[in-house]
């Protein structure tokens, strides 16, 4: 009886697991990689940028709506660009203003995440 009680408050656990609400998923690094990555040659000093590299630009300021996603979108592209060989950081820095996105801060491999 005991053991049937258990197994009862075991399966009664797992669904009510199941059925909570999960909360959205934050942007992940793959993601934005895959966003940017059109961008690579104008980052690193090759002319404007590309019509995939500018939607790409868009998506991602288009999905990080919420203080969160921009912070992990910020995290992922300081990651992204550190690991950019010649990055030219006058060209990262206007990337967004060529691509039609304002933004309320400047790019750089030294801006705050938590301030963004």
């Amino acid at each position: 009886m005991a053991r049937a009680q258990v197994m009862l408050m075991a399966v009664a656990l797992v669904l009510m697991l199941a059925a909570v609400p999960r909360a959205a998923v934050a942007i992940d690094c793959g993601h934005v990689d895959s966003l940017v990555r059109p961008c690579l040659s104008y980052v690193q000093g090759g002319p404007g940028p590309s019509r995939q590299c500018c939607g790409g630009v868009q998506t991602l300021h288009n999905q990080a709506q919420s203080k969160s996603d921009r912070q992990a979108a910020c995290y992922c592209l300081k990651d992204i660009a550190g690991r950019i060989h010649n990055l030219n950081k006058d060209n990262a820095r206007s990337l967004a203003p060529k691509c039609g996105v304002d933004l309320p801060y400047h790019i750089s491999l030294d801006i705050n995440c938590n301030s963004v």
